[in-house]
């Protein structure tokens, strides 16, 4: 039987946001440019929500990160914020220094608010750049400029209380490998201690998703933004930024300590619309609209997927963990599910020419993407993973083979 620890992160969903941006297919509620949380009464009644949610929700260990995204979260005032923290310390308690991180909308950057932010408890801020030319920023949906970027990052180290992250995208419509390394000098020249760099996803039912299907929008090919990334990474390694994970980048001791628990096959507490929570090995997602949020929250409370067995345990472990750059431990993983510990230790073939071709390094018991030729090709090299747990737990399979337990 496989044993979970109690979470000790969670993360709060804060669906409200001015507007929707064009690829964005998230759990939303656009307000209007002028929207103010703390006039909103959407905004307040959401935060009943929240606290009747999380009130309900057993006691656990204090909770050691808490990840508060979006939407866009800086709607919340700090008088919002700090109700939100006192309501998470209440319930589970704040370990000391905890790490309490806060998506902002760089057009609400300014230093009342900021320094509101960190009276409620929030040390980390992540910043949602994503470019930095206001006419490709206007072309996607965003409301704010680069100068809103630069004046709020300015903000941000001349009052030294946040550490703090920049979030780019690459392969957005219009962008040329001369504007984005422009992008990349001027993402540089404010010195992040950390970069979160996303290729462009188009969500199902986005504007974006229509212009696509009426032929309206031109995606870059896939060569292009393949060689944007590289180039990105190449840049971000310059400047002491080490890759720790396929989107991540961070100088030293600045990696974002609650995405490590998705990555690590931790678990958490997720709380708010659409919102998942990994608990007991029990996976939950809430339901995505206001109105099911709000009938889930007055009744029997479903969205539970049934627990994970040991084959789905180990296709999680396997994909979240290769997201980083150590990669895993075939033997760690074996004792996680639980499996025989040499299971996993015999390859597939399509995972031996991954090897050979320079995608996998396969260093004893320890597996892990190459950079950045297997970082570029993940998608690819996770497809046969999976294949190969897939031959792992068929009839015969290294899975079932009491053989490879270990010698008493």
């Amino acid at each position: 039987m496989m044993a979970f620890s109690q979470p000790r992160s969670a993360y709060v969903h804060i669906p409200f946001c001015h507007r929707r941006c064009f690829y964005c297919d998230f759990p939303v509620v656009p307000l209007g440019d002028r929207a103010d949380g703390a006039t909103s009464h959407s905004v307040a009644q959401y935060l009943e929500w929240l606290e009747q949610e999380i009130s309900s929700s057993p006691p656990g260990p204090p909770l050691s990160t808490v990840y508060i995204g979006g939407g866009t979260p800086s709607l919340l005032n700090p008088l919002q914020t700090a109700r939100l923290m006192a309501l998470l310390n209440r319930q589970f308690g704040l370990a000391p220094g905890a790490e309490i991180t806060m998506e902002l909308d760089p057009a609400d950057g300014c230093a009342e608010r900021l320094e509101g932010y960190h009276g409620a408890g929030v040390n980390r801020i992540s910043l949602g750049a994503q470019s930095f030319d206001n006419s490709l920023l206007a072309s996607i949906g965003r409301r704010h400029s680069r100068q809103d970027i630069e004046s709020t990052v300015a903000l941000l180290n001349r009052e030294g209380l946040f550490r703090w992250s920049l979030d780019l995208i690459s392969g957005l419509p219009g962008l040329t490998p001369a504007l984005w390394e422009t992008t990349l000098d001027q993402a540089l020249s404010l010195a992040p201690p950390h970069v979160s760099l996303y290729d462009l996803t188009i969500g199902e039912g986005t504007v974006f998703d229509r212009w696509l299907e009426q032929g309206r929008l031109s995606l870059l090919p896939s060569a292009t933004t393949a060689a944007m990334l590289d180039r990105a990474a190449q840049r971000l390694d310059a400047a002491g930024l080490r890759r720790y994970e396929i989107s991540s980048y961070a100088l030293p001791g600045h990696a974002c300590r609650h995405n490590r628990t998705y990555w690590g096959g931790g678990h958490w507490w997720g709380f708010g619309m659409g919102a998942a929570s990994s608990v007991a090995g029990q996976r939950l997602t809430r339901p995505r609209t206001r109105a099911g949020y709000q009938a889930w929250l007055h009744g029997p409370r479903d969205g539970a997927h049934p627990p994970a067995s040991t084959r789905a345990r180990l296709e999680d472990l396997l994909i979240t963990g290769l997201r980083r750059s150590e990669g895993v431990n075939r033997r760690q993983l074996a004792q996680q599910c639980p499996l025989p510990p040499e299971a996993l230790m015999t390859l597939s073939p399509r995972l031996k020419r991954d090897c050979a071709q320079g995608l996998l390094c396969c260093e004893g018991p320890y597996l892990r993407l190459s950079q950045p030729q297997g970082f570029r090709l993940s998608n690819q090299v996770l497809a046969d993973c999976l294949l190969w747990v897939e031959d792992l737990f068929a009839p015969g399979g290294a899975a079932h083979d009491t053989s490879l337990a270990a010698p008493v």
